[in-house]
């Protein structure tokens, strides 16, 4: 701002505006170049800043997702470029991987994030109750069904509904998914009305389901509608340059979370982080950082306070995915000169044992890792006399 007069308060007020100077005649001519120049420079560095700190964004971080690998960051600007489109998109990856947390985050980035997420897991309910859950039902329908009851389409309707473990829908039931991507319409079960919906469907599966449409069990049209647009997240033994920074962000939320007082990584514990192959994968790494942050008693987060099985023991793998060493023997006890049946019933009582001890006790995750519905898991905890294993939460 140029003035030939002492402005005061407006001169003031212009700064607070925005204003990077206010000059008072008579000024030489050297001093309004060098004001110029001064401005320009430091538009220049903070553009130059904004432009870094998106490239930081870009790079470690979209939405609440943060990685700095590579095959990730192709996954991610793909997602960045799709989410506020109506584009179906199926979501592949091991038990653990953040398929949920990718498909909130799609959500989150659309002009839909307004509008609801309903989330459905299609394999913790029984396939009688699932087209329920979905579709809603009339009073009377079934046997217990005393009033009218919306379905989780219905509940959607302007946002987004994610069906995770898509792959153990029934076929009865993939015929009515089939119809409502196609015409967005369904009707209730017991009802004969015809029902629309405005929602954008994601799905994910930690099947392979190319190989269950080539076996006959998944139609193969209602894939091809699903998978639009296919990601896969890598597991995490692939992306072994985001334990840190994953073990970063996990240690500054479970301290703000429980109140604890955030203490670093030691380099022993770090270490062990690198060096475990993490079956569960993102979520076994979470799970052993918030066992961490409640059990650290010392100024640093040591390999101790991480909980037994990393780095080593029956939770150990390596890269490759085997077993270390002679565990294969240990894990899978075999008596001969009995029934095959029998014979298999000691290696999946602890193969299930192990996988809990790995979860924490927490069936949901069990559950997921060894693809099997949680009805299942229970049945065969009951029958392996599991059911009293300590359980964290579900």
């Amino acid at each position: 701002m140029l003035s030939n007069f002492d402005a005061g308060g407006d001169a003031q007020r212009a700064l607070e505006l925005g204003a990077f100077a206010w000059l008072c005649e008579p000024f030489p001519p050297e001093e309004l170049v060098l004001t110029v120049q001064r401005a320009l420079e430091q538009r220049r560095l903070e553009t130059e800043n904004r432009r870094l700190l998106a490239a930081i964004g870009q790079r470690f971080q979209l939405g609440s997702i943060v990685s700095r690998e590579p095959a990730l960051q192709r996954i991610l600007q793909t997602v960045e470029s799709l989410s506020d489109t109506r584009a179906t998109i199926l979501i592949q990856g091991e038990s653990g991987t953040g398929k949920s947390l990718l498909a909130r985050t799609i959500h989150e980035l659309s002009s839909r994030r307004s509008g609801p997420f309903i989330e459905v897991n299609c394999g913790a309910l029984p396939s009688g109750l699932l087209e329920s859950e979905l579709f809603g039902h009339a009073r009377g329908a079934f046997t217990g069904a005393l009033r009218d009851r919306p379905g989780k389409f219905e509940a959607a309707d302007g946002g987004t509904i994610f069906l995770d473990e898509i792959g153990v829908a029934p076929p009865d039931l993939q015929v009515k998914l089939l119809r409502v991507l196609q015409e967005k319409s369904f009707e209730r079960l017991g009802e004969t009305k015809t029902r629309t919906v405005d929602v954008r469907v994601l799905a994910a599966t930690n099947s392979d389901l190319e190989a269950a449409v080539r076996e006959g069990g998944f139609r193969e049209d209602l894939y091809w509608r699903l998978n639009v647009v296919g990601l896969r997240l890598p597991p995490l033994r692939e992306r072994a340059a985001d334990v840190p920074l994953l073990a970063q962000h996990f240690l500054e939320r479970f301290a703000r979370e429980h109140g604890r007082l955030q203490r670093p990584l030691s380099p022993a514990a770090l270490e062990q982080l690198l060096a475990h192959a993490w079956p569960g994968n993102v979520r076994e790494l979470e799970h052993a950082l918030e066992r961490a942050v409640l059990l650290a008693s010392g100024e640093s987060i040591e390999a101790a306070d991480l909980g037994p099985g990393l780095g080593g023991g029956a939770a150990a793998l390596t890269r490759t995915g085997a077993p270390p060493g002679p565990e294969p023997a240990s894990l899978l006890p075999l008596r001969l000169g009995l029934p095959l049946r029998k014979a298999l019933e000691e290696p999946e009582r602890e193969i299930i044992r192990r996988t809990l001890e790995l979860n924490h006790g927490s069936r949901q995750d069990t559950a997921r890792m060894l693809e099997l519905n949680r009805a299942t898991l229970f049945n065969k905890m009951r029958k392996y006399d599991l059911l009293s294993f300590p359980r964290s939460r579900d």
